[in-house]
């Protein structure tokens, strides 16, 4: 008599990391704790010192230009943080999203399926929102230039946020939240470079394509120095800024060509190396200097008011709170819905829910697109709905955040998991 066959392994959502990837992990969590607290002092500075007397020397400091005007690049200081350091921020994240796609979980579909839906339903959610609020707002068509500034996840900021309040949530759903927010910049990096580029000098594009297939050629063939890859690096960044396009897409290009699979008997491959090396400049540098000159914006009890009347800054707000949320608890639930996932073991949706609302932290690549969507006029207002929407964000995350501690407290304590 034949045995009936074994029913399907079931795929498990969240389920807990292997040691080697929990300590990946912690010190990944490690930096990006360290960045967002610096990067929080920074915004706190900037708010302070742009609503003081000195605030003339603060406007002062942000337009003063530095840089070689023969090569078109006389920029402003807060011009070189957002095109200069952000694009190292988007090496380094471009460089963690290379590693999961070959040899993290996202090589794996039925892992990858989870964070990459939530990530998508996370950025569709918070655009529709923002729309269907700037319409119903009386907004008009250059208002809704920015739809995507609430699509963002600022993975720094979220997990200061996890560190402050000592969050006992398992590593697996922090790695799903770090996860989904590395899915989030290279869709960020997308909409950048598509929908926020007017004009661009094909020329000067083809030229950063053929160093990135030089590039890529390189890393084939195993050549290893650094002063060979650095002038193409530098290369690569100024040929995509002389073309247009925005500087920070050629950090996440040249990531995405870094090697990522060490070789037989290779310690660690190229983008794990470089990304070592160069997480704590951008934790530590590139991130709390752009917070530092783009996050000073004044604001008064006017200002505040004016966010309820203002249909681009209120689309922001809700689309940070509640199309974000929404947004990620519903790609995921769907993934397990219409696929054989399911939820891990003493996980509950709301944990998810929790992770979704403190996915609504946008401010870094939120300021960045703001600054791209709008004119100066615009752009004030709008910022001061960024910082709003992601502290609101914060805050209800972290109610949530503290419900689930007591939770899982009760339950290390041998209580019942109480959904």
């Amino acid at each position: 008599m034949t045995a009936p066959a074994s029913a399907p392994r079931r795929e498990r959502i969240f389920a807990q990391l292997s040691g080697d990837e929990s300590n990946d992990l912690a010190g990944v969590l490690r930096n990006e704790t360290v960045g967002g607290a610096l990067m929080l002092g920074a915004a706190v500075v900037a708010l302070v010192w742009a609503n003081s007397p000195w605030s003339g020397a603060y406007d002062t400091v942000r337009e003063t230009t530095i840089g070689p005007a023969a090569l078109h690049l006389d920029l402003s200081l807060q011009t070189w943080a957002a095109d200069g350091l952000l694009a190292i921020f988007f090496f380094v994240a471009g460089l963690e999203l290379k590693r999961e796609l070959v040899v993290g979980d996202l090589r794996k579909p039925s892992r990858a399926a989870v964070p990459v839906v939530a990530a998508l339903a996370g950025m569709a959610a918070p655009a529709l929102v923002f729309v269907l609020v700037a319409n119903v707002a009386g907004g008009d068509g250059s208002v809704l230039r920015g739809w995507a500034i609430p699509t963002a996840t600022d993975i720094a900021f979220a997990l200061a946020v996890l560190a402050v309040i000592q969050s006992h949530l398992p590593t697996a759903l922090r790695a799903f939240l770090l996860t989904l927010a590395v899915v989030d910049d290279l869709g960020a990096i997308l909409v950048i470079a598509t929908v926020y580029t007017a004009s661009v000098d094909f020329l000067a594009l083809a030229g950063a394509a053929a160093l990135l297939v030089l590039y890529a050629l390189l890393q084939r063939r195993r050549v290893r120095a650094r002063w060979v890859y650095v002038p193409i690096a530098l290369a690569v960044w100024g040929l995509v800024h002389e073309a247009g396009v925005h500087a920070t897409v050629a950090g996440m290009a040249l990531a995405l060509l870094t090697r990522a699979k060490p070789d037989l008997g290779e310690q660690e491959a190229p983008a794990e190396r470089v990304e070592h090396r160069l997480n704590p400049w951008s934790s530590a540098l590139a991130v709390p200097a752009f917070a530092l000159l783009a996050a000073g914006v004044p604001v008064s009890g006017g200002t505040l008011s004016g966010l309820l009347d203002d249909p681009a800054s209120l689309a922001v707000v809700l689309g940070l709170v509640v199309g974000k949320p929404v947004g990620v608890l519903l790609g995921a639930w769907l993934t397990a819905r219409l696929t054989r996932a399911e939820l891990d073991d003493g996980l509950g949706w709301a944990d998810v829910l929790a992770v979704g609302m403190l996915a609504g932290v946008g401010f870094t690549v939120s300021l960045l697109v703001t600054e791209l969507a709008y004119d100066e006029g615009q752009t004030e207002l709008v910022k001061t709905a960024v910082i709003v929407g992601s502290l609101l964000a914060a805050g209800l995350a972290t109610l949530l955040l503290i419900r689930r501690n007591a939770v899982y407290r009760r339950l290390e304590e041998g209580g019942r998991m109480d959904y």
